[in-house]
């Protein structure tokens, strides 16, 4: 049983998927640039906003895991599990993920940044 709280989990889950998020926008911007598209300038601008928003809450998640003492680091992963130990006031825990459920986490979060986040933004400018 974990001793960590459901926010404090959510931050060191933060720190795992966010960067993922940046690695696989960084493949992709790399794709755009190569890609025969007539116009591509419209996507590697959204692509690249993505990235510094992402950017932004990243910095805002090592900050808080800094200011609590939390550590996040990666042990091992093989074909089905990566393994994580987290050190979280004097206590160390290691949690396994599947790596399928790490996929689809960092799926979901890509179609928060690239959609959600900006259908929010309209609504608030609508309010």
């Amino acid at each position: 049983m974990t001793r960590i709280p459901a926010h404090d989990r959510d931050m060191i889950e933060q720190a795992i998927y966010l960067p993922m998020l940046l690695s696989v926008l960084n493949r992709d911007l790399l794709v755009v640039q190569k890609s025969p598209f007539k116009l591509k300038k419209p996507y590697l601008e959204l692509i690249e906003e993505t990235m510094n928003a992402i950017q932004v809450d990243l910095a805002e998640v090592k900050r808080y895991l800094h200011k609590n003492s939390i550590k996040v680091d990666r042990l091992k992963s093989d074909d089905a599990f990566t393994m994580y130990t987290f050190l979280y006031k004097g206590y160390e825990e290691q949690h396994n993920y599947f790596n399928p459920r790490l996929r689809n986490r960092v799926e979901e979060l890509m179609r928060y940044y690239l959609l959600e986040r900006f259908k929010q933004r309209q609504q608030e400018k609508e309010a």
